[in-house]
């Protein structure tokens, strides 16, 4: 698949059944972190505020979610049912969409990323 232009054309690209599921995980995340700008970086959809929060992309048995290792630790507990690695978690395209999980591990990262964010300002203000 050639580069989509946004996230819409992302979606479209993939079967029925798996658009409704990410469309799911995209509502969940823009919910969560409503002032975060929508954009596609490794051919998929990104979001990102001072910083990128996280991508989601669709396979052909999961859908990939990916809110870098931080994320990955501080939930562990709640993500240790579904196949992972450092910075990503897999949720099987047969089962729902655990968005609440998605969302509160989004809003996780907005706050992460703001403090990211201050420190860096703060660092320059000096």
């Amino acid at each position: 698949m050639n580069k989509p232009k946004d996230v819409d054309e992302y979606i479209g690209s993939f079967p029925a059944g798996v658009q409704q599921k990410l469309q799911q995980v995209r509502n969940a995340i823009k919910k969560a972190a409503p002032h975060a700008k929508e954009i596609i970086s490794y051919s998929m959809p990104a979001y990102k505020q001072h910083g990128n929060l996280v991508y989601f992309g669709g396979w052909e048995n999961h859908v990939g979610f990916y809110p870098g290792a931080g994320a990955i630790v501080q939930f562990k507990n709640d993500l240790a049912a579904y196949k992972g690695a450092k910075g990503s978690v897999q949720f099987p395209l047969d089962e729902p969409m655990p968005l609440s999980l998605i969302a509160k591990i989004v809003a996780y990262r907005v706050k992460e990323d703001a403090g990211h964010a201050e420190t860096k300002r703060l660092k320059k203000a000096k």
